[in-house]
């Protein structure tokens, strides 16, 4: 640890002050605290200090307006802003601001000694060089629980630059509310916003709409069409449900991301590509490449920066705030005012929502629609859920059991990019971990991740499960409802 730097502490809490001062005291350098930002600026225009850690909300100044003028009187000064405004604009207005890193309240003690010690041995930007410009104050992103907070923080990181990203979660979590804010908070934001869900094009049109075609390319070619990598030209691409790429456009993909152009099909002149690549799947990359249904190396090409989005049961405590956000979504609609009583929030949050956010907006946005009271209780909450457990949709006939599914997705991707081939040897291997790791996982949550309770309800010995376990990487968690 880097000992001997001064560091100047400005927030009105005496506790987080105190605390802040004995640990990094602790470790050799020179803490000096307040509790206005008045002070913390007399300090630096003094020349004092080494580094800054600042609150945002103090009695006689925002600590976010202070952090420009910081940087512009010391730019080699670092900044490390604390907040407990927990929302996505505060940690992308930190980063545009000029601050070196954004840090939620409560924040992990440990976690902060070692954002100080990058913050003072990190390498120095260059003269000149800057954030994007000052945003709006938009929440395109609604919660303050620690699982979003790694999201915005990383969203805050990424803004400033190129690097392709992957987002992976559950369906209806906000993968592309999360593209949508690296592309309007980043460098690019001047350029177009383009979409692609690669389950909802057919497997033959995708290469097409991706990279467009010349006229008579193919019967039905009538003209020419610009592709979505040409419609999003100087803006950012968003590649949704990327698992569902067949193999054979996946080598197109990674040639263009390889060599950073391509060619429209039936034409024969390379066009420049200069997008910014967003990925997002709702499925296990990995467990695809192991089957054969993605290729490894494209993988590694998307999955520059990772991103994870959690879904709403590991957050249930941004329920409040996401039902507040979509009645006042609805009231804007002209579906009047409405309020969610104590107890219908309640079991709003007990819920289990696999449907995730999507479903909860659906949910309020229906009972805004059908009920008149203003203030809805948990009576109709309950008789809502129940209705949407009902109308769950069924596996369509035929393909109940999984196993054909499975047999039937194997074969048809093999020969959709291996014409008049059989497929290599090793198919009951790969359909039977197909189906096994989901059967296990579905074992392990109605048990609580109870291994033991697990391995018997499936039959198997413990230590089998447990082999099986660490082979097909299933996560265990317990208390799960």
């Amino acid at each position: 640890m880097t000992a001997g730097a001064t560091i100047l502490i400005a927030d009105d809490d005496r506790a987080i002050r105190t605390v802040l001062n004995q640990a990094l005291g602790r470790l050799g350098h020179e803490v000096r605290t307040t509790g206005n930002a008045a002070t913390l600026w007399r300090w630096i225009e003094d020349g004092q200090g080494d580094l800054v850690i600042t609150d945002v909300i103090m009695p006689d100044q925002n600590g976010l307006d202070l952090v420009p003028r910081i940087r512009k009187l010391r730019p080699e000064l670092r900044i490390i802003v604390m907040s407990a405004h927990n929302t996505l604009m505060t940690a992308v207005k930190a980063t545009e601001r000029g601050a070196f890193e954004y840090m939620p309240k409560p924040f992990d003690l440990k976690e902060l000694v070692q954002v100080v010690e990058k913050a003072l041995t990190a390498p120095r930007a260059a003269p000149g060089e800057h954030g994007p410009a000052e945003t709006d104050e938009e929440l395109p992103l609604i919660g303050r629980s620690p699982a979003m907070q790694e999201v915005y923080r990383a969203v805050a990181r990424l803004i400033g630059t190129d690097l392709t990203v992957m987002i992976a979660g559950e369906s209806g979590t906000g993968k592309e509310l999360v593209a949508r804010a690296l592309h309007d908070y980043g460098k690019r934001r001047a350029g177009p916003f383009v979409a692609i869900n690669m389950a909802a094009i057919p497997r033959e049109l995708i290469e097409s709409e991706l990279f467009g075609h010349e006229k008579g390319a193919f019967t039905g070619a009538g003209a020419r069409y610009a592709g979505r990598f040409e419609q999003a030209q100087g803006g950012t691409l968003f590649l949704d449900e990327i698992g569902d790429m067949p193999i054979e456009a996946q080598t197109r993909l990674l040639r263009v991301l390889q060599e950073g152009e391509y060619t429209t099909v039936g034409g024969r002149t390379p066009i420049r590509a200069d997008v910014r690549i967003v990925a997002a799947t709702h499925r296990d990359l990995r467990q695809l490449i192991r089957q054969g249904l993605f290729r490894e190396d494209l993988f590694y090409r998307l999955n520059v920066v990772p991103m994870r989005l959690p879904p709403l049961r590991e957050r249930r405590e941004d329920i409040p705030d996401l039902v507040r956000h979509f009645l006042g979504l609805v009231t804007q609609q002209g579906l009047g005012s409405k309020t969610i009583d104590s107890q219908a929030m309640a079991r709003l949050q007990e819920y289990r929502w696999p449907g995730n956010v999507r479903e909860l907006e659906n949910l309020i946005q229906r009972i805004a629609a059908l009920y008149s009271q203003e203030v809805i209780g948990i009576e109709v909450v309950e008789a809502e859920l129940a209705e949407a457990s009902e109308t769950l949709p069924a596996e369509p006939a035929g393909r109940s059991d999984g196993l054909g599914a499975a047999v039937e997705r194997h074969l048809t991707a093999y020969f959709g990019a291996h014409k008049g081939q059989l497929p290599p040897d090793g198919l009951y291997e790969r359909v039977l971990r197909e189906v096994e790791r989901p059967l296990i996982a579905l074992s392990l949550a109605a048990t609580r991740g109870n291994q033991l309770k697990a391995a018997s309800l499936l039959g198997l010995n413990r230590n089998t499960l447990r082999k099986k376990i660490r082979a097909l990487d299933i996560p265990v968690n317990r208390g799960i409802k």
